[in-house]
């Protein structure tokens, strides 16, 4: 059960959804939880990367369902906290330490931040500098329309660490620091194997950029109910005269919203709001709603919440899918038809998506599932973890 709001939850030894052991990756000075099941020789490996306000736990059912053999052959499976999520640390986003770990660092043009791949010993790739605001951007409609953002902004509007840039640092950190070093070498004498991105909801953003950051480490995206970010500056209708607005709403809830937060946070109103996201509502059970509770209870968590809501900025996956420097690697994508976040004609229309001048899409294939809401992997486990076993099975082609 849910620990109460008068006293400070702490991470367990063992994870009450996996029944697997918590383990801390210590990442530029912050402790970040994350759990692996599957022996260290397995066939595969799979880096899982959970979606908004949830965790590692998001993934019981995929930790667990894929710890087994098929058809001869095994997978190594690892979900991570990302910063400021689950169990991981949650600095505020003014801490100088967070802010040194920003991902936008050194990533725009025009932009005196140090990055921090040129600033430590580990010897990572130099970014690709870009332009801080995007031009006509071409991206998708909910009726499965086409439309060009005139002006696309990456950058957090309140330089907040907590971007997709840093989770997908961290997420690059974690495969060289942890997975591969994991890696006995009698079983890979020549290279690390590589590792199989698989995303829900707004990690799509995260996954996909650290494929476009370090793309040889990497041999597959396959993505679980992609999010297209309403609140986002090129998504919002009108921006020029609504989001003003939407930003006053959003510096309210910072400066005056966590009374409301802790009134929120109960086991009783956790469980109502996941009844709108999740079509199947026999997957709400107690063991979900708390251990996806107990870290929203813990110091800073709040603030997170916060800034994630403020964050109306970022790339998108349409602009990330159809970068030039998007490798040649398999994509899917699978949905549930009754997600009420995710259009569904919108997720279809990524079958259109490519990279400048070719006529091949990047995404190879788009699957529906009935019945299912915003959450696949923990609705209809049996389902999406036989399509990962389909996905395994055609990178291995």
């Amino acid at each position: 059960m849910s620990t109460s709001l008068s006293t400070t939850p702490s991470m367990p030894t063992h994870s009450p959804a996996t029944s697997l052991p918590n383990q801390i990756y210590n990442w530029r000075g912050y402790q970040t939880r994350y759990q692996v099941s599957g022996p260290p020789d397995a066939d595969h490996t799979l880096l899982l990367v959970h979606g908004l306000f949830v965790n590692s736990d998001h993934w019981r059912k995929m930790l667990t369902g894929l710890n087994h053999t098929q058809n001869g052959k095994t997978c190594r499976v690892y979900a991570l906290d990302l910063l400021g999520s689950g169990w991981s640390d949650k600095p505020n986003r003014n801490d100088p330490t967070a802010q040194s770990v920003d991902g936008e660092n050194g990533r725009f043009i025009n932009c005196n931040s140090i990055c921090n791949n040129n600033n430590n010993s580990k010897k990572r790739p130099r970014k690709l500098r870009s332009e801080a605001t995007l031009k006509n951007i071409p991206l998708g409609t909910p009726a499965g329309g086409n439309r060009v953002a005139s002006s696309l902004e990456l950058r957090h509007p309140l330089r907040s660490p907590y971007n997709f840039y840093t989770w997908a640092e961290q997420i690059t950190d974690f495969v060289h620091d942890v997975i591969h070093a994991e890696c006995p070498p009698p079983s890979f004498p020549s290279s690390p194997p590589p590792v199989t991105l698989v995303a829900n909801s707004i990690g799509t953003m995260s996954a996909l950029q650290s494929v476009l950051d370090e793309p040889n480490l990497f041999n597959g995206v396959f993505i679980i109910n992609p999010n297209f970010r309403e609140l986002h500056m090129a998504e919002v209708p009108l921006s020029a005269l609504t989001m003003p607005l939407v930003r006053q709403i959003q510096s309210v809830l910072r400066n005056n919203g966590h009374g409301l937060f802790k009134t929120l946070a109960t086991p009783e109103t956790v469980t109502q709001i996941l009844k709108e996201p999740y079509a199947v509502i026999d997957a709400i059970d107690e063991e979900l709603v708390s251990v996806l509770l107990d870290p929203l209870l813990t110091p800073g968590a709040d603030e997170v919440v916060f800034d994630t809501l403020s964050y109306s900025a970022g790339p998108l996956p349409e602009q990330q899918l159809s970068s030039s420097q998007f490798p040649n690697l398999p994509v899917w994508v699978i949905y549930g038809k009754d997600d009420p976040w995710t259009p569904a004609l919108r997720v279809e229309k990524l079958r259109q998506v490519g990279r400048p001048g070719e006529d091949v899409s990047t995404v190879e294939r788009v699957v529906g599932l009935d019945g299912v809401g915003h959450c696949p992997h923990d609705e209809r486990p049996d389902v999406v973890n036989g399509l990962v076993w389909e996905f395994l099975e055609r990178l291995a082609s």
